[in-house]
This record gives C-alpha cells, structure tokens and sequence, in this order.
C-alpha cells in the first residue's frame, strides 16, 4: 500500500497487492521449508497454536485497515504532487476485496503446480530413482506451463490484439483531413496514398503549424514545414519503407531545407505533435520530419511483445535518410535531426553506437522518456559525473549531452557545445524507471534524493516495489504535463536550446509556447 511514482488507480493498487500478498506468502513458506530442511521442526501445543492464530487475527484486524486509511492518504499526496483530481478513499475498501482474489488465484495456480508435480514424481518413482523423478517432473511442469503461457495466452492475446489493432489502424482520427500541400505525403502529389499511412501516420501528416501560423508567432517569415511518412502496408518489409521515406523526402524537397529531422515512431507508428510543431516552428517552417510506421501493436503491447522492430525501424530511417543526406554537397546540407519518444526513442537510439556516435553523425538530437531498456541511455547514464543524481545525470559537465525534466535542468554552468543531446525525462516517468532490477535491488534513484514530484515516502521494498512501478505504467501517460510519461510544452524551450537559431530569444519561446497552447 506503499507510495511509488504515480497515483494507482483503486484495482491496479489491488493488483499489486495481491501479487504482492501471494509473493509474502511464497517467500514465508520458502523460509519454512528451509528451516524444516535444517532439522528444526518446532511442535507446538494446540493451546499455543489458539494463541499464536487469535493473536495474528488481532494484528490483522488492527494492521490492515490501518495501512489501507495510510495507503489512501499517500495515493492523495501523490495526486496533489502531480496535478490529478482527488479518488474517493471509500474505493480503497475495494483493494481487499480485489488483492485477496489475485492472491488466492496465483496460490492456487501454485498448488495445482505443485500437486502435479507430486503425482508426476509419485508415478516416475516406480521406473527411476526419487530424486531423478522429482527432478523430472518439475522440468516438465515448468515446460508445459510456460507454453501453455507463451504459447496459447501470450501468442494468442497478441495474435489478436494485432489483428484488431491492423483493423483499427484502417480508421481515421476525429477532424483529421487530407491535405492538399506537396509538402505532405499523403497528399493528391505524394506518391504514399492516403489510405495507406494509417491512422497515426494519416494524423501525423495532416497536423502542424502553417507558415502563416508560425509567422503570426515568431513574426518572422516562414515556410510550409513538409512531413513525410510511410505505412506499414506500404512496403513489404521495414527497409524497404525507408527507401520510400527518402524518396519522399527527395520528392519535397526536404534536403534543401535548414533541417531535417528523422523521427521514429511509437508501436503504431505516433509521432508526439508537440515535439514535432515545437520543432517546426523553433526552425520558421525551414524544415523536413521523416517517419514511418513499423508495427500495427499499440506502443504498450510493442513493449512487451515487440522490441526488435523498434530497434530494426530506427536504423534502417537513420540510415536511409544518412545515406542520401551525406551524398549531398557539405555545405547545402540541412541540419540533420534525430528524436523519438518512448519506444521511438528506443528505436531511434539504436542507429547509433553511443553518445559519440551521435555527436559525429547528426547536428542534434532530442529522446523523450526513454525506457530503461535502451541500452544506449543506460551506457551513457551509468557513465555520468561523479555526485550526478540518476535522474538528472551530467555527462562530462554538459560539453553536449544535457538531462532534463524541465527546461531549465539545460542550464548548467559549464559552455554548452555543439552537437546537443538532450534526454528529457521526468522523476516520475515510470517507463524510464521500471526495470526488472527493482525486484532484488533498489536503484541509485531511490537512494538519492527523490525528484520533486515523486512522493517522499516513497521506499524501496524487494519484490513490491517492482509491481507498484508496474501497474504505474499503465497510465502513465494520463497525467497533466510535466508528469509521468507526458511531454508536451517544455519542447519548445528544449528545440531552442537545441538548434541556437539566430536571434532567438525568451520572448520568442514564450510566444510559441502560447500559440501552441491555443
């Protein structure tokens, strides 16, 4: 019932408590049989035993609700930390009700494992010694129950959900039109049909500034920003949907542009508008996003049961568009961009080798909550200046690659040269965070000081803490900006200290950051 990064919803928190009850219960009788195995086998009286159950009830009686009225009230701080409407407490009486049925339901899949493997040794017993017997039947109760979730649950609940999510993706998204501007694939001069670029991608390509709006923002000249993209079922396989991002590109011109930006994508494809516009409107409109849509799964799903295609989607944009950027004269070329955000930044993240990679191949880059799988981001993290918290590290005093939860974490003492890398990422982002490592060790962020939207009693207990950041996952995203996994106003501060254009000015930033709130 303890706090961890975001406010959990009444039947998540019952979730991580039965899983949590059903693992205090595995670890008790684990410790028991232990101690029977070292020869110590207490008998107790049965008038012992009367006392020792009522008073374990009288605890419980006593503990449970208690810790149910505190585990209410700390959701409610997390909540007033992040900016969410309040959750009537009298729901948290529901949490019981719902973590006791988890619990008995793993426990008794546990006994049915262990029921069968008894009866398998009992039978194996007559053909071969007992302890071969016994090691037998486990390994078959192990096998058969990990195809039986594999095979059956995992494959099969995600053979559907990539069905319905191929079926959903034919649909488009409320006041999403075609546009009629070549700068836009999609379009009647773009050689991708607009049916083909689904739903993600028909949204992507119909949204952004227009020049004239960027104009009315920054008051200086502007141009049509050109969105390029291609759709999964454009192309058989996904680097032969990069050769036709690049053909898009050549057809809008966009290597004549001051920069080009490759950006990968999410599970199906999404590309965050408010990177992008922030993007757009930071370079005048003088600019070219590439994107392409590799998976049909929603990003939640991809992060479970897909991460190769992010990786094979990244590399393969990268370094199509790379290819033809560097056989353009060096001094016509534009600025060439990298982002991505969760799974796109994943993805995008994985056509390069680290940090200096970046710095050698692009003229800047920008990754949005990056999961803690990403190898990259872990290299670069683990790497960081001595007495540099994890959550905000500094890399070689911020010569170029810079974290940030906000804006101005950019600004640090140290010159800040080009190319810039910046990682933005909140404390209380539980994609960044998550890790199966919580559930035998506690992170150098919970051990530093707790970023300043994370709850303070926030602690770190093994096994438990894992489910908790695990059910905060789940809507991670449904929290104000800022917050969790919702990036959105802060890009426009964090493209401008990126790209340096001339003249720009706080002034600036603050107009755009208006426009784009409108």
């Amino acid at each position: 019932m303890t706090p961890s990064l975001l406010p959990r919803l009444w039947y998540l928190q019952g979730v991580a408590t039965g899983i949590s009850i059903a693992t205090g219960y595995g670890i008790g009788c684990l410790a028991a049989w232990l101690v029977r195995k070292c020869g110590v086998s207490p008998r107790y009286s049965e008038r012992t035993k009367r006392i020792g159950r009522w008073t374990l009830l009288g605890f419980t009686v006593v503990l449970v609700p208690t810790f149910a009225i505190l585990g209410a009230v700390s959701q409610q701080v997390v909540r007033d930390l992040v900016g969410v409407e309040e959750e009537h407490e009298a729901n948290y009486l529901l949490v019981l009700v719902i973590s006791l049925g988890i619990a008995a339901l793993l426990l008794w899949i546990a006994r049915a494992s262990r029921s069968a493997t008894n009866r398998m040794a009992a039978f194996g017993r007559r053909y071969v010694p007992a302890p071969v017997a016994r090691i037998a039947s486990l390994v078959v109760v192990i096998a058969v129950g990990l195809m039986i979730v594999n095979g059956v649950v995992y494959q099969g609940l995600i053979g559907l959900a990539n069905r319905s999510a191929a079926a959903a993706d034919h649909s488009t998204a409320d006041n999403v039109v075609r546009p009629e501007m070549p700068e836009r694939s999609g379009s009647p001069a773009s050689a991708e049909p607009w049916e083909s670029l689904g739903r993600e991608g028909r949204t992507f390509v119909a949204g952004g500034p227009s020049a004239e709006q960027i104009t009315a923002a920054t008051g200086r000249p502007a141009l049509t920003p050109i969105r390029v993209y291609v759709g999964r079922e454009s192309a058989e396989s996904i680097s032969d949907a990069a050769d036709l991002v690049v053909a898009e590109l050549v057809r809008t011109g966009a290597f004549d542009r001051a920069v080009l930006a490759v950006a990968t994508g999410t599970g199906r494809g999404w590309v965050n508008a408010s990177v992008a516009g922030a993007l757009e409107y930071t370079a005048d409109g003088d600019s070219a996003i590439a994107s392409m849509q590799y998976s049909f799964l929603p990003s939640a799903l991809s992060f479970i049961a897909d991460r190769e295609s992010p990786k094979e989607a990244g590399r393969a944009l990268f370094e199509a568009v790379y290819a033809e950027w560097e056989s353009r004269p060096a001094e016509s070329r534009p600025k060439l961009l990298a982002f991505g955000e969760s799974l796109g930044s994943f993805g995008g993240q994985s056509a390069f080798a680290g940090a200096q990679d970046m710095q050698a191949r692009t003229d800047g880059a920008l990754w949005v909550g990056t999961p803690n799988f990403s190898p990259q981001w872990s290299g670069i993290t683990e790497g960081r200046d001595p007495g540099s918290p994890e959550r905000l590290p500094v890399i070689d005093g911020g010569a170029n690659v810079r974290f940030a939860s906000a804006a101005q974490d950019l600004e640090l003492d140290s010159p800040w040269g080009m190319p810039r890398i910046v990682y933005w990422q909140h404390a209380s982002d539980p994609i960044t965070w998550w890790s199966f490592d919580l559930l035998l060790n506690r992170p150098d962020w919970l051990r530093e000081p707790l970023g300043p939207d994370v709850n303070p009693d926030m602690r770190w207990i093994p096994f438990v803490t894992f489910w908790q950041v695990t059910m905060d996952m789940v809507f991670s995203a449904d929290v104000p900006d800022g917050h969790g996994h919702t990036f959105q106003a802060d890009a426009v501060n964090i493209w401008a200290d990126i790209l340096a254009p001339d003249g720009w000015t706080a002034a600036d930033t603050e107009k755009v950051r208006a426009a784009m709130a409108e």
